[in-house]
């Protein structure tokens, strides 16, 4: 035995134990004798008796008190979720359509080729994909600056059997915002028409463009999440349009039960703390739409 280190320290004893000489119970903050060398305690009573006064069936083992940590069951993680990435699809498809214009320029015009394309634009076929990966990619980067566990996103969901996608999914306290981000000018109205003699029928506008169809789409997602979740969450259907020129004061509306809003008003609405789900269940209608909706 090392100098430095006793062989005999007194102490509280942490657990319960028996005297190695007399026999006798000592309780758990009992002062008592610990013996390194043979992990065993006397009593107090016996503090002078040496090594060799041990009766083999008064040994009792006792943890080693240099070891202060409680053991601890490490909690089990969670499984490692791929959220995806804004925008994703959309700046793909924006580069594929861009790379293949160039290609087919220079292949029919070898000699000036590069110089056509300098002077000439993408078409807006083109553009129009890239206008909603910027759009997607903005509006994914202020959610994820926000993102808990009380706010869990997934981006860019591929919907099985089908070409679309669903931009942006946020799991809240107050259930699932199905998030179709749009890159629009202009400032987003609704026009109604009927209601009385006539069947009413709410249309859309974002200036001048009727993007009704729009709403449409935010509709069959939520019908896919609600496919995949079932009633027990509640899904709220979002069109957040990111750089329209809304008015100073008011603006937001609701039509055929789509919230349509910018950045800052959606924020604020996914920061409401009250709802039916609690850490848990946002935490397992997060995991069981990623598996669902895998990456786009």
């Amino acid at each position: 035995m090392s100098q430095d280190v006793p062989d005999e320290k007194l102490m509280k004893l942490r657990y319960a134990g028996v005297c190695r000489v007399c026999s006798a119970d000592l309780p758990a903050k009992t002062p008592a004798i610990y013996e390194r060398s043979t992990k065993t305690v006397r009593c107090v009573e016996h503090a002078g008796a040496s090594a060799t006064d041990e009766p083999a069936e008064a040994r009792v083992t006792v943890p080693d008190p240099a070891s202060t940590s409680e053991p601890t069951v490490p909690p089990t993680p969670e499984p490692v979720i791929d959220t995806g990435t804004a925008g994703a699809s959309a700046r793909r498809e924006f580069e594929r359509r861009k790379q293949r214009r160039e290609d087919r320029v220079r292949e029919k015009h070898p000699k000036i080729g590069g110089l056509l394309l300098a002077l000439s634009d993408d078409p807006q076929t083109t553009t129009a994909w890239n206008t909603g990966a910027l759009g997607e990619e903005r509006l994914g980067a202020g959610l994820d600056s926000r993102g808990s566990e009380q706010l869990r996103l997934l981006h860019d969901r591929r919907i099985p059997r089908s070409r679309a996608n669903i931009d942006h999914l946020a799991v809240t306290p107050t259930g699932v915002y199905v998030i179709d981000a749009k890159k629009y000018a202009g400032r987003p109205h609704l026009e109604v028409e009927g209601g009385i003699l006539r069947p009413r029928v709410e249309k859309l506008l974002v200036g001048r463009r009727d993007c009704t169809k729009v709403v449409d789409g935010v509709l069959k997602q939520i019908e896919v999440v609600k496919g995949v979740l079932g009633d027990s969450v509640p899904v709220h259907g979002v069109l957040c349009f990111v750089e329209a020129d809304w008015p100073l004061i008011g603006g937001s509306f609701t039509t055929r039960e789509v919230a349509v809003l910018w950045p800052r008003k959606l924020y604020s609405r996914l920061a409401a703390a009250d709802g039916p789900l609690d850490a848990e269940a946002i935490a397992a209608a997060h995991q069981q739409l990623a598996r669902a909706l895998p990456p786009a």
